[in-house]
Order: C-alpha cells, then sequence, then structure tokens
C-alpha cells in the first residue's frame, strides 16, 4: 500500500522549497505526498492572498508532478484548520489500517504542545518531522527545549522508512539533504519591494502571481512584474 503523506500549511505563495521537500519525501518514502492549504490556521497571522489563489498556486506548482497532489478538504470546512480535525476526517473516509502521516518543520515539533488536542494526533496518523541541516531534534535537544513534547514523543520515535507498517502512532525525523533558503515572507516582500523574486516560485506559479498582482502594496508597482 502506497504511504499518504500530508503537508499543511498556508503556501502562501507556495515555493520551490516546499516542491523540492515534497519530492524528497515522496522519493525517499515512496510516498504520495498532498498540499493541504489551511484556510485559518490557528497559529497564524492572516493569509496574503485568499485560499482559492493559493489554491490554484498548488495546482500549478504540481500540474504534471509524480505523486504530488492537493486537496482543499481545510479550504471546505469552516472555522479553524486544526490538524486534528483534518485527520479525523481522513481516517473516516480511508479506514482504520491505512498508514497515514502528517508532515511537520523541526520548528513545529517544539511547539507541538501547543496545537489544539496534539496527543490525539498520533491516535489517526503518524508525524514525520522533516529536519533541516543542522537542526537538533534528537531527545535530549528536544527535551531541554519541549519537555512535554518529547515525554509524549519519545517512546514513539522510529525510523521514517517504517511508517508505512503500522497505521498510527509513530514519530518519525526525516533529515533534509540541504537547506532550502526560500521563505514565502521573503517573497512577499520581495514582490512587494520590486526586487527578483521569479526564481523562488515555479514558472506556472510566478505568471498567476504577476497576472493577478498578487502580493503588492499600494503605490508600488514592483520592476519585476
Amino acid at each position: 500500500m502506497t504511504l499518504r503523506v500530508y503537508y499543511g500549511g498556508t503556501f502562501d505563495p507556495v515555493h520551490a522549497g516546499h516542491l523540492s521537500v515534497a519530492r524528497e519525501v515522496r522519493d525517499a518514502l515512496d510516498a504520495v505526498v498532498y498540499f493541504v492549504p489551511a484556510a485559518d490556521p490557528p497559529h497564524k497571522d492572516l493569509t496574503h492572498a485568499d485560499a482559492n489563489a493559493r489554491a490554484r498556486m498548488l495546482d500549478l506548482a504540481t500540474a504534471g508532478e509524480r505523486n504530488l497532489k492537493v486537496d482543499r478538504r481545510e479550504l471546505r470546512r469552516q472555522g479553524p484548520s486544526y490538524t486534528v480535525d483534518t485527520l479525523r476526517e481522513l481516517r473516516a473516509e480511508l479506514g482504520s489500517e491505512t498508514p497515514l502521516v502528517w508532515m511537520i518543520g523541526g520548528d513545529s515539533l517544539l511547539q507541538l504542545h501547543t496545537w489544539n488536542r496534539w496527543r490525539e494526533l498520533f491516535a489517526l496518523a503518524h508525524v514525520l518531522v522533516v529536519a533541516r541541516p543542522g537542526s537538533h531534534l534528537e531527545p535530549t535537544a528536544v527535551a531541554t527545549r519541549a519537555p512535554e513534547v518529547e515525554a509524549e514523543i519519545g517512546p514513539r520515535r522510529l525510523e521514517a522508512s517504517r511508517l508505512a507498517q503500522t497505521p498510527a502512532g509513530g514519530l518519525a525525523v526525516f533529515a533534509l539533504q540541504r537547506e532550502r533558503s526560500e521563505s514565502s515572507t521573503d517573497l512577499r516582500h520581495r514582490i512587494a519591494e520590486g526586487d527578483s523574486w521569479q526564481e523562488g516560485v515555479p514558472p506556472a506559479v510566478a505568471e498567476y502571481i504577476r497576472r493577478h498582482g498578487l502580493y503588492l502594496v499600494r503605490g508600488v508597482t514592483p520592476a519585476s512584474l
């Protein structure tokens, strides 16, 4: 059975770094990776592009990509985009035996105890933590910075290659091969300031941003547009 990995975020906009992470996880774990754009993320500021625009940019970014897909379920749901609710929906649709994985960044792991009903996540899915080069996510480091989190995940730690063997309950760290410098915040700033930005997103996404005038500050017309 092909492993299903769900990658949540605002993707405002989706950039080459997001795609690189998704491809690396897809290839290493022989998985299908689903981008899950959030409608109302509880832990972030308001989005800059609306939900439909962010989802459409994901469609353009993943077009023709093997086993990279877009899941719009959080955009159709009213209220905050709590991960636990998304995983409950997926589990109800796919049954109790399908291995499910929710992918987060290393910074998010250290804040996991602030998520809504965070301990329930492990009854519904595995958690895959993407570690940038130089990240310190070993047990002693996490215990120092987020002791409550390490107390929960310590017995759940396993190798990423084993995620497909059980439906849920594990925590695996996935080490990226190289650092990615792209950032949605930086891209929005570059667009607004008229700096070079197109190399940070797929060409079809760059064209969509230009055509719809996204991320512009009133009174500023970026030369690169």
